[in-house]
């Protein structure tokens, strides 16, 4: 009895050391598993949530003018410039492009007077808009190229350009505005005046190209979250 016993323990202790296998079935109809998002992209989406969060609710853009004075504004999302357009008496047609922001005054230099950089630090960066001027009357064309600042308008130069469907030949020449005399300058701000192309404008298309960043900035953001969420 006790070899029987003893038997049937090694047998026992024989099975239980036989490391068992196990097997796995699979199926072709099993769907695949999705990858998962790393964490890299997880802290990404934190990140741009978050400053979604920050534009639309601290500092939401507003509806934009859909004009100013006598001009209808012409804009379309993603685009870097806006139109502006205004129809005169005698058929006349005043049309303006201007950019986005394309450049800024530099800061006075480190040695400059003191209240020179106190009100430099004050007021800010002053940035730059780029504008074409056309003034359109039958088959005569006047342009001028302006640059826009905050709160004035300068003007840099006069062109004198041929109509639609002519000969190819696109302008008759130009002058620089600097240096054409007094008077004529005073005629050259005057006549844009006249047309709403003025300090004015310049002051509104600074506000609305602030708006509109803000917006294709914001619509970005929201295009890059949607790209990662998928």
């Amino acid at each position: 009895m006790a070899r029987a016993l003893l038997r049937r323990a090694l047998s026992l202790s024989a099975a239980a050391a036989t490391p068992r296998v196990a097997t796995f079935t699979t199926s072709s109809s099993s769907s695949a598993v999705a990858p998962l998002r790393s964490p890299l992209d997880d802290r990404l989406l934190r990140l741009l949530r978050s400053e979604i969060s920050y534009l639309s609710d601290r500092r939401p853009p507003y509806p934009p003018p859909r004009s100013f004075k006598s001009f209808a504004v012409e804009d379309r999302p993603g685009e870097q410039w806006v139109r502006l357009r205004s129809s005169r008496a005698g058929a006349e047609e005043v049309k303006v492009e201007a950019t986005m922001f394309d450049g800024a005054t530099e800061p006075p230099p480190d040695d400059a007077p003191l209240f020179r950089r106190v009100e430099s630090l004050e007021r800010g960066p002053r940035l730059h808009l780029s504008l074409i001027v056309e003034v359109t009357r039958g088959d005569r064309v006047l342009g001028f190229i302006c640059s826009a600042w905050p709160d004035d308008l300068a003007v840099c130069s006069v062109l004198t350009l041929k109509g639609g469907g002519g000969d190819g030949d696109g302008g008759r020449g130009g002058r620089n505005f600097d240096k054409m005399k007094a008077g004529e300058r005073d005629a050259v701000r005057q006549f844009l005046k006249e047309r709403e192309v003025d300090d004015e404008l310049a002051e509104f298309l600074h506000d609305y190209m602030a708006n509109k960043e803000k917006m294709e900035l914001l619509r970005w953001l929201k295009t890059v979250e949607s790209f990662i969420d998928k």
